[in-house]
């Protein structure tokens, strides 16, 4: 049995029906779709509001999280070096 591949703009329109007070159980039946994957496009079309204004979905917020994880550890490694410097 194949799984259908559904393009980018219907999963969004999907989600925007969603967000405008659609039930999801009305989505589903309507539309044909799992819930696993609905629930997995609400999770990567959800916007995250940050205190400075700006809106980052999951994916961005994931790569930060990468790039903030890799500077913590050359922070660490820099640390490292300054001190054996520092004992010479």
């Amino acid at each position: 049995m194949s799984v259908p591949k559904y393009d980018e703009n219907f999963q969004k329109t999907v989600i925007e029906l969603y967000r405008n007070g659609k039930a999801s159980k009305e989505i589903l039946k309507e539309f044909g779709i799992s819930s696993s994957v609905f629930y997995k496009w609400v999770k990567k079309y959800t916007q995250v509001k940050m205190p400075t204004g700006e809106s980052l979905n999951i994916e961005e917020i994931k790569a930060l999280q990468k790039r903030t994880a890799q500077l913590e550890e050359e922070n660490l490694i820099l640390k490292k070096t300054l001190k054996i410097f520092a004992q010479a």
